[in-house]
């Protein structure tokens, strides 16, 4: 893997999902790719690079341990964006 291929653009990232989403038998709207790149982003920028990887696993798995439904997902999404946004170490 060159390091051009692993900052391609969010949109590249739909090929990628597919393949998820194939592989472990999930529906389209199952991976909210813009959903988890922002709260990457809030977590990235708001607390610090390595927190973005970690917040969304949490994320999942909060909103998982609630039931998995797209409203709980975006719930445990939000709480966590909350929390990285009034981050201050």
């Amino acid at each position: 893997m060159t390091e051009a291929s692993r900052t391609l653009p969010p949109e590249a990232l739909d090929a990628w999902a597919a393949a998820m989403r194939e592989r472990f038998g999930l529906a389209d709207g199952d991976v909210p790719i813009s959903l988890i790149l922002d709260l990457a982003r809030e977590a990235a920028n708001g607390v610090a690079r390595p927190a973005a990887p970690l917040s969304a696993f949490v994320a999942g798995l909060v909103a998982g341990r609630a039931g998995g439904s797209q409203e709980d997902v975006e719930s445990a999404v939000a709480a966590v964006v909350e929390l990285a946004q009034g981050w201050e170490a």
